[in-house]
C-alpha cells in the first residue's frame, strides 16, 4: 500500500465493528502495523475481547473458567458484565491518555457501550472513530466455513448473526448519533487491501 501519511497530534480511538467474519481482526492489524510505522513514538492499545476469552479459557481455572471453556464454541454470548471485566483490565494496564486504542469485540450491546463510555472520560477520549465493516450474512457464512474453526459450527454460526442483528448493529445507530464520533461504514465485500485502504483515508492518514 503505497500511501504517503502523517501522523495525528491527537491519538487514536477506533471502534471496530461488524459481524464475525467480516475481517474486524485482520484490519486492526494492518491498522496497528500503519500507526506504528507513522507514529512510532506512541504506545498502541489493541484491546480485543474474543481474543481475552479464549486466552482465559485457555490459561485460567476455576468455574468462570470452565463455563466460558463449555461456551466458548457454542455462540453464546458471554455476559456483560465478563466481558467488561475482560477488557477493563486490559484498559487498565494499557491505556493512557496519549495512547492510540484499537478496540474489537466490544461494546456487542448499547449498555456496553454506555458503559464503554465511562472509560473514555477516565481517559479523556471525547472523540473516537467507529469502523463499521458492513458485511452480508451469506458472505460471513462463507468466511467462517471457509476458515473452518473449530468454534466454527452451524449452529454456532446462526446464533452469533442472530445476536449480531439483535444486539450489535443497534451499537452502529448508538455511534451514528453519539457527539464527536467519525462512523466510517465500510463495504465489508471489498478486498482486504481496499478496505485497509479506506479506513486509513477515512482516518486522515494520506
Amino acid at each position: 500500500m503505497n500511501l504517503v501519511s502523517q501522523p495525528h497530534k491527537a491519538p487514536e480511538t477506533v471502534i471496530f465493528i461488524g459481524p464475525q467474519g467480516s475481517g474486524k481482526g485482520t484490519q486492526i492489524e494492518r491498522l496497528d502495523a500503519h500507526l506504528r510505522s507513522v507514529d512510532p513514538a506512541r504506545k498502541i492499545a489493541d484491546i480485543q475481547s474474543g481474543r481475552k476469552f479464549r486466552a482465559f479459557a485457555a490459561d485460567e481455572e476455576g468455574y468462570t473458567a470452565d463455563h466460558i471453556r463449555e461456551t466458548l464454541n457454542t455462540g453464546i454470548l458471554q455476559p456483560l458484565f465478563l466481558s467488561v471485566a475482560l477488557w477493563g483490565t486490559e484498559m487498565v494496564h494499557m491505556v493512557d491518555p496519549n495512547s492510540h486504542v484499537l478496540i474489537d469485540g466490544f461494546p456487542r450491546a448499547v449498555p456496553e457501550a454506555i458503559v464503554l463510555e465511562t472509560a473514555f472520560e477516565f481517559y479523556k477520549r471525547e472523540n473516537i472513530s467507529v469502523v463499521f465493516l458492513d458485511t452480508p450474512e451469506e458472505v460471513v457464512r462463507q468466511r467462517m466455513v471457509a476458515r473452518a474453526r473449530e468454534d466454527d459450527t452451524a449452529d454456532s454460526i446462526e446464533e452469533r448473526l442472530s445476536w449480531y442483528r439483535e444486539k450489535t448493529l443497534p451499537v452502529v445507530e448508538y455511534y451514528r448519533d453519539r457527539p464527536h464520533t467519525n462512523l466510517i461504514t465500510i463495504d465489508g465485500t471489498k478486498t482486504v487491501d481496499e478496505v485497509s485502504a479506506e479506513i486509513i483515508r477515512a482516518l486522515g492518514y494520506v
